[in-house]
């Protein structure tokens, strides 16, 4: 019996390993297994890079103009049309208004929620208080040109007696706006410019001069009539009329002669 179990069953140093692995469920002879050779070579998947990388270096725009203006100015270069700007900080974005609540002012723009200054037009004149009298028109108001009336402003150029005498007038000279002017008496300008001379009494006047002027006060006129000198009234401009009302106040003042000279020539036969 032992015999015939001998000669049925192999050596076991002519058996052949048989891999039996848990992990895998490849069941055979590795003896059969043979090497297959591939058609084409090799491929390398991952590659190192050798090149050295450089550090990535972020400028903001207005440091990037500062330099750029520190370069231009160091190197000396010409101003022209393709390199003018303005000065870095100097322009600002401006407030885009009625472009979304996120803006900061998308909604009501700044202007509020209702009212007459919230409503597109011109809004309230200035002084306006909604209907009650207005400050400008409660306060008390002055006489003359400090309370603003046109009857306070001035119409003459005044000149005294004692100034024309101060001024160094030699005998026999005259005295008119522009010798005024040339002594350096009165300077008018802006509306004065426009008015005429008036002599007024304060001072005396020592030498006889030729006055010229529009006007004379009472003291003046009689302290230059004493003094001997000579006065000459200059007349007053004319106002400009239309030259049908021109024509009608000759035709009047014509009309009015007539009429004077006839009552004087009947006079005179009577008496």
């Amino acid at each position: 019996m032992a015999s015939l179990l001998a000669l049925s069953s192999p050596s076991p140093s002519r058996t052949t390993p048989i891999l039996h692995h848990p992990s895998s469920s490849f069941k055979g002879n590795v003896r059969t297994l043979k090497p297959i050779p591939i058609p084409f070579p090799g491929v390398k998947l991952f590659q190192k890079n050798t090149r050295p990388k450089s550090p990535l270096i972020v400028l903001s725009s207005v440091v990037s103009a500062v330099e750029d203006s520190s370069t231009t100015t160091q190197s000396s270069v010409r101003f022209r049309l393709d390199n003018l700007g303005p000065q870095p900080g100097s322009r600002k974005k401006a407030k885009r208004k009625g472009r979304g609540h996120a803006a900061g002012q998308g909604g009501s723009c700044g202007f509020g929620m209702r009212g007459q200054k919230s409503r597109s037009g011109p809004g309230v004149r200035k002084g306006f208080e909604g209907g009650q009298m207005p400050l400008y028109r409660r306060i008390p108001k002055l006489r003359g040109i400090a309370g603003g009336m046109h009857a306070g402003l001035p119409k003459y150029v005044p000149v005294n007696l004692k100034d024309i005498e101060a001024a160094g007038f030699q005998e026999g000279e005259e005295v008119s706006m522009e010798s005024l002017k040339q002594k350096g008496l009165i300077n008018p300008s802006g509306r004065e410019r426009r008015l005429p001379l008036k002599i007024l009494g304060d001072g005396e006047v020592s030498v006889k001069l030729n006055f010229k002027a529009r006007a004379f006060s009472t003291s003046a006129k009689e302290k230059l009539e004493a003094a001997g000198c000579s006065l000459t009234v200059l007349p007053s401009r004319k106002k400009w009329v239309k030259p049908s009302v021109a024509k009608n106040l000759a035709r009047a003042e014509e009309y009015f002669a007539k009429k004077r000279a006839a009552a004087d020539s009947s006079d005179t036969p009577s008496a």
